[in-house]
C-alpha cells in the first residue's frame, strides 16, 4: 500500500507537536522547574501523581506528559510508515531514525534529572549535557522533517559534487554548533540574569566571571557570522540550481536567519525575558528546519549548466 501523502501530513503534525514540547522544555529550564520532581524519573518525588504539587512540579510534570505523548506519536509514525509506504521507501528509514533519536532525547532528559543537572546547578557538566540535548533535539526535528519530505516525494539518488556536499555538511555542522552554544547561553541567562544591559556586558567581559557568563558574549557573534554564511550558501546553490522549489527553500533559509538575528538582538537588549527566550528558541527550530528542507532539496537538484557547476567549484577551491 502506498499512501505517502497521508503519511506526510501526519509527519508534519508530529513535527508541530514536537516543537510545542521543545518550547515547553525551555519553560522548564527558564523557570528553574527541572527539579520539580526531585531526582526521580519516571516517578515524580517518589509518586506517580504527586499530591499538592508545587508550581515547579506541575510545570515539570506537564513537560513529561507532553513528551510521553510525543513519543507515542513517533512510534505511531514508524508503524504508519511501514503500513502506508512500500518496502524500501526512504520515509521508513527516516521514521526509524526519528524513533531512535526520540528515545535518546528521553534518555538525555532523564539523565539531566537523575544526575541533578537542573534548577540552579551551574556546573560545566550541565552545560555540556544541555548542549548535547539541543543537538539531539535538532537532529530529531531534522529526522521528522526528512520523514515528511520523503513521504512527499522529495527523495531519490543524490546528485552531489564533492564540493557541494562539503558545503552543505559544513552548514549543518555550524548550525548545530550555534544551536548548542545558544542553549548554553540561555542557561547562563537563567542562572546569572543581568540587572541591566551595561552590567551584563561588563560581566560578560570580566575575566573573573563564571564561565557561563563569559560565554554569553560568544554566541551572538558566532550566530551572526554563521547566519551570514548560510544566507550566502543558499544564494550560491540556488544560483547554480534555479528551480522554483529550491528558490523557495533558499528564501526560507534567508528569512529565518534574519528573523533569528532580530529576535536574538531583542533577547539581548531586553535581558532575556522568558517570552523572548521562547520566541528565540522557536525561530531557532524554524531556521534549522528550513536548512534541513534546503539541504534535502539541494542534494537532489542537478546544476543548470556545466559552467555554473565549474564556477561553484572554483569558489569552493
Amino acid at each position: 500500500m502506498d499512501d505517502s501523502p497521508r503519511l506526510a501530513r501526519y509527519a508534519w503534525g508530529v513535527v508541530v507537536s514536537n516543537i510545542l514540547v521543545i518550547l515547553w522544555g525551555a519553560v522548564v529550564r527558564a523557570t528553574g522547574s527541572g527539579a520539580g520532581c526531585g531526582a526521580h524519573w519516571p516517578m515524580c518525588n517518589g509518586e506517580v501523581v504527586p499530591t499538592d504539587p508545587a508550581i515547579e512540579t506541575v510545570i515539570e510534570l506537564a513537560h513529561r506528559a507532553t513528551s510521553g505523548v510525543a513519543l507515542v506519536m513517533v512510534v505511531a509514525l514508524v508503524v504508519l510508515a511501514y503500513r502506508w509506504t512500500p518496502a524500501g521507501h526512504p520515509a521508513r528509514a527516516a521514521a526509524v531514525a526519528s524513533l531512535v533519536l526520540m528515545l535518546l532525547e528521553a534518555a538525555i532528559g532523564a539523565s539531566l534529572v537523575l544526575l541533578r543537572y537542573v534548577a540552579h546547578d551551574a556546573s560545566a557538566p550541565r552545560a555540556i549535557w544541555v548542549g548535547l540535548h539541543l543537538v539531539n533535539t535538532f537532529l530529531l526535528l531534522g529526522a521528522l522533517v526528512a520523514t515528511a519530505m520523503r513521504a512527499s516525494g522529495v527523495h531519490g539518488p543524490a546528485v552531489l559534487s564533492r564540493g557541494r556536499a562539503a558545503l552543505l555538511t559544513l552548514a549543518v555542522i555550524l548550525t548545530l554548533v550555534v544551536g548548542a552554544s545558544g542553549a548554553i547561553t540561555a542557561l547562563g541567562d537563567t542562572l546569572f540574569p543581568a540587572g541591566s544591559l551595561a552590567a551584563g556586558m561588563e560581566a560578560d567581559l570580566s575575566p573573573g566571571a563564571h564561565f557561563l557568563v563569559r560565554l554569553r558574549v560568544i554566541h551572538p557573534l558566532v550566530a551572526t557570522l554563521v547566519a551570514l554564511l548560510l544566507m550566502g550558501l543558499a544564494g550560491l546553490v540556488t544560483f547554480e540550481r534555479p528551480s522554483p522549489a529550491l528558490k523557495r527553500a533558499a528564501f526560507a533559509v534567508a528569512a529565518s536567519q534574519l528573523a533569528q538575528i532580530g529576535v536574538g538582538l531583542s533577547n539581548l537588549v531586553l535581558l532575556a525575558p522568558i517570552p523572548v527566550q521562547i520566541a528565540h528558541l522557536l525561530f531557532a527550530d524554524l531556521a534549522w528546519m528550513a536548512l534541513v528542507v534546503f539541504v534535502l532539496r539541494a542534494r537532489l537538484e542537478r546544476p543548470s549548466s556545466a559552467s555554473a557547476q565549474a564556477a561553484v567549484e572554483r569558489v569552493i577551491a
